[in-house]
Parts: structure tokens; C-alpha cells; sequence
């Protein structure tokens, strides 16, 4: 028989995860083992709690108001054992991160050895996506995300600065000259992300954008970077993707005194009133190792770039939708 706290937190996961199949990848239960949950709750409270069809579920007023109540029981819940765990050093469990792909790659893994050397009984889970993902519904515990972040019920902290820099190969400079102004990229192929609208890719310092021509759109970073190292198109890339192809003379900045205004990265998580231990000291750490000056633009800017082109500091902050 389930006890009540599986039961609670079996129902949490399915109304948040919007039905039982995405519960079921939640918790890594069966779905027959989900609904099962479910069902015996509702036999136990001698009432119905949610309205079943095949795509999707409907909370009754019931459901909805148990719903609250077994969140908030989860919630504080959680909070009593961080505040025992806080107690103790060593970190243990899994510790979920959704983050994008290329960072993932080029900048994660490169610094995250000491961290789980440091912390052997914890063990990291990535899940790398570019689209955003929504934490609380998916499961995560926290998410890395670069952007200007919207309100939310989310806590942010910055992490670090994402600068930008217009790029080509030497061989396309070769056919089409190297561009001394923004409006020279018109006569230029483009290379784009098609995660972010066009006007906003091609942006530039005082909102200068030009009318390129982007005969190529990829939804990976990784991608572009190739394809402008091919020579098929200039290309606006973060340096964290950028910068060791530019270090290899693969790629070569241009326009660099038009470089567009940069934005944050940030680790993102639900609000708690106390913080589990096991983010903090993640977070911490990735504040450690990237800092404002990270390494992947120390080796491409100059310091008058990396100062000219920053984000302001932030701490740790609510924001409320």
C-alpha cells in the first residue's frame, strides 16, 4: 500500500507535469503505477480530484484545492530536511540542470570535473535543450538560462556576462571585403539562429541592425559556427561558441567597436523559503569559475572590450509575476 507522502507527491507531479504520462518520466514510474497513485487517493478522500481524457487532465474544484494544500505540504516539507542538510557537508542525490547545448559543451563540462570531484555523493543530471523548458512542470531543479528573463514566481541569480560578436571566415572576408560599417553586412550572406527573431539576431550597439540576407538558419549554435567557418555565411555568435575557432584564426571578428549590448546568464530555480544546499553550492560554484571576465572572452577581448561591453551586477532576486 503507498504511504501518504508518495501519494501527495505522485498527485504534485502529475497536475504540474499536465498528465500521467509526463508524471511517469517525472518520477521514472510507470504510468500503470501513476495512475494507480492516483486512483487509491481518490478512493481514500471518497472524492474525485481530477477529470481524465486522453491528451490531458481537468482539476475539480476538489482537486484544485488539495492540489494547493499537498504543495505546500511538499513544500515545507522540503525546507525542514534542507535545514538538516545544511547541518552537514557533504552533498548528496541528484542535482536535475536543464541548460542549452552549446554552453553545455563548451563551457559546463570544462569546469564542472572539480565540482563533482568535490562532491562525490552527488550525482549531476543535464538535460540540454535551446528552447526554454519550464522547470516546475519538467522536474528540474534548477535551469541555466541566457536572456533578458521575463516575471516569473522563479528565483534568478546572475551568473555571469554573454557577449557577442559578429564573425566571419577569412575566405568570405576574401570574396566580399571586410565590413567597415553595419549597413556593409547588406551586401553579405548571413548565417542565423532560428530560435530568436531575425531583427533581434542581427542587432547591433544603438540598435543598429542591417537587412542581411540569411540564406542559412540553424537552431543550434555548434551549426552556425560551422557553417560560417565553411565560409558560407557571417555569423553572430556568443563568444563561448565562437572563441576558439577565433583562436585557431578560423574565424575572425568584425565590426567589433559595433558589438551589441550583451545580456546575462543565469541559474534559475523555484522560490523556497530556504534554498536546498545542494543549488546553492552549484551555483556558487559556477559564480566562482566564470565569474565576469569568464575564460572563453579573455582569450578573444581586449579589456577595454570586456569592460565596454558588461552586464550590472545582480544578486540573488524574487521576481514576482
Amino acid at each position: 500500500m503507498t504511504d501518504r507522502f508518495e501519494e501527495l507527491k505522485t498527485y504534485v507531479a502529475v497536475v504540474e507535469a499536465g498528465g500521467f504520462a509526463a508524471a511517469s518520466r517525472r518520477l521514472t514510474l510507470a504510468k500503470s503505477a501513476i495512475s494507480r497513485r492516483v486512483r487509491d487517493l481518490e478512493t481514500r478522500l471518497g472524492s474525485p480530484l481530477m477529470n481524465r481524457s486522453t491528451r490531458q487532465i481537468h482539476l475539480t474544484d476538489a482537486g484544485q484545492e488539495f492540489y494547493e494544500q499537498a504543495r505546500r505540504i511538499l513544500a515545507e516539507l522540503n525546507d525542514a530536511e534542507n535545514a538538516v542538510s545544511e547541518k552537514h557537508t557533504d552533498l548528496q542525490g541528484r542535482l536535475r540542470i536543464s541548460a542549452p547545448v552549446s554552453l553545455t559543451a563548451h563551457c559546463l563540462i570544462r569546469v564542472i570535473d572539480r565540482f563533482v570531484t568535490a562532491n562525490p555523493r552527488l550525482s549531476l543530471e543535464f538535460d540540454t535543450d535551446d528552447k526554454m523548458t519550464d522547470i516546475i512542470r519538467d522536474g528540474f531543479d534548477l535551469a541555466i538560462r541566457i536572456a533578458n528573463l521575463r516575471d516569473s514566481s522563479l528565483i534568478a541569480r546572475r551568473i555571469t556576462t554573454v557577449r557577442h560578436v559578429c564573425c566571419a571566415s577569412p575566405s568570405l572576408l576574401e570574396r566580399y571585403g571586410r565590413p567597415n560599417q553595419v549597413d556593409d553586412l547588406a551586401a553579405m550572406p548571413g548565417i542565423r539562429y532560428s530560435n530568436v527573431e531575425e531583427s533581434r539576431y542581427w542587432s547591433f550597439s544603438n540598435d543598429r541592425a542591417p537587412i542581411m540576407k540569411s540564406q542559412l538558419c540553424f537552431s543550434n549554435g555548434d551549426a552556425i559556427r560551422e557553417a560560417a567557418i565553411a565560409g558560407l555565411g557571417v555569423a553572430m555568435l556568443p563568444t563561448f561558441i565562437a572563441h576558439d575557432a577565433i583562436r585557431r584564426g578560423e574565424l575572425e571578428i568584425v565590426l567589433r567597436e559595433h558589438m551589441r549590448p550583451p545580456i546575462g546568464m543565469y541559474a534559475v530555480f523555484p522560490s523556497s523559503k530556504q534554498i536546498p544546499a545542494k543549488i546553492r553550492a552549484f551555483i556558487d560554484f559556477l559564480l566562482a569559475n566564470l565569474g565576469d571576465e569568464p575564460f572563453w572572452d579573455r582569450d578573444i577581448l581586449s579589456r577595454a572590450e570586456i569592460n565596454r561591453f558588461s552586464t550590472n551586477g545582480g544578486s540573488l532576486t524574487v521576481k514576482r509575476s
